[in-house]
């Protein structure tokens, strides 16, 4: 079983300058010279962790990790405004002509996957591989499963119900209004009970209550409504975009990674992306879930990420 790489820390942050309020933070780490890797966090919300530099060998990549906007340590944080999917796309291209790159490796997951797949749409001559973790495809069906009555509240129906105290009527078609609504304790409660579900569907049998926090800070509100923002907006593309646009990525090398228990994005999304793109690999890992842990995962992305190296080095 391959395990992650030793720590280590970058040679080099700054912050991106994005036309607009946004300064985006920035980091590479590893080789200056090697194979150039960007990595796309989840989310929308989340942001990058130093262990997220520990997928790749650091004599033959060239990492770059970014906070997306309003995400992490990009400021300001929680913004959202001049913040859609698009925007995260043409950032993704300043940073490659900051760092003049010319073709780089996507190394994605969840939210991440969806940005790396849209990007490389509309960029395909500047992608040189994807590695995809986790399919999340943004469509109405994907919402719908996450976040109303049919689908995995079905699984987790204590958690569900208790978001659905959290709202008015107890009905989920309140949680956008509540949660940019006037009254702060009622989004406060909303924002704790989103974070119980979410934390619930995500980690599954890891998930303790215990460990969720009591006082919910200013700062959880905005990483809430970071995710909900996308979500409301129906992340910003059209139904079923990414799929009806692969025409383009078949040269791509592509390896589709996805945990056959995800019960955040079910694996029914992975089997539809590589239906569509034939040429790619795909490893269904049958004691997987949703998150980047865990020996079978982090041994899969890991090879994953060392047979691209291998692939560029030997062509």
């Amino acid at each position: 079983m391959q395990t992650l790489y030793p720590a280590i820390e970058p040679f080099r942050t700054f912050f991106l300058d994005t036309e607009s309020q946004h300064q985006v933070y920035v980091e590479q780490s590893g080789n200056p010279h090697g194979i150039p890797v960007l990595f796309l966090h989840g989310g929308p919300c989340s942001g990058t962790k130093p262990k997220h530099r520990c997928f790749f060998d650091p004599e033959l990549y060239h990492i770059i990790l970014f906070d997306q906007r309003g995400c992490g340590q990009s400021l300001p944080f929680g913004d959202l405004e001049d913040n859609t999917t698009q925007d995260l796309i043409d950032d993704m291209e300043r940073i490659r002509h900051r760092l003049n790159i010319k073709q780089w490796v996507l190394f994605s997951g969840s939210w991440g996957s969806t940005l790396a797949l849209l990007y490389a749409q509309q960029h395909t001559q500047q992608v040189a591989g994807l590695i995809v973790r986790g399919v999340f495809l943004a469509r109405e069906h994907d919402l719908a499963w996450f976040i109303h009555s049919s689908g995995v509240s079905n699984i987790y129906p204590e958690a569900y119900q208790a978001l659905l105290d959290s709202l008015p009527q107890h009905n989920i078609d309140y949680l956008y209004t509540t949660l940019w609504g006037e009254d702060e304790i009622a989004v406060r409660r909303v924002t704790k009970a989103w974070m119980h579900w979410s934390s619930q569907v995500a980690l599954g049998n890891l998930f303790k209550i215990e460990e969720m926090p009591e006082h919910i800070t200013e700062h959880m509100v905005l990483q809430v409504k970071m995710e909900l923002h996308f979500a409301k907006n129906h992340y910003f593309i059209q139904e079923n975009q990414i799929l009806e646009n692969c025409s383009n990525l078949q040269a791509i090398p592509t390896h589709i990674i996805h945990g056959r228990q995800d019960l955040v994005c079910p694996i029914e999304s992975a089997t539809r992306l590589k239906a569509m793109l034939p040429q790619a690999t795909y490893s269904i890992l049958p004691n997987s879930a949703h998150i980047a842990q865990g020996a079978e995962m982090i041994d899969a992305l890991v090879r994953a990420s060392q047979k691209m190296a291998e692939d560029f080095i030997h062509e």
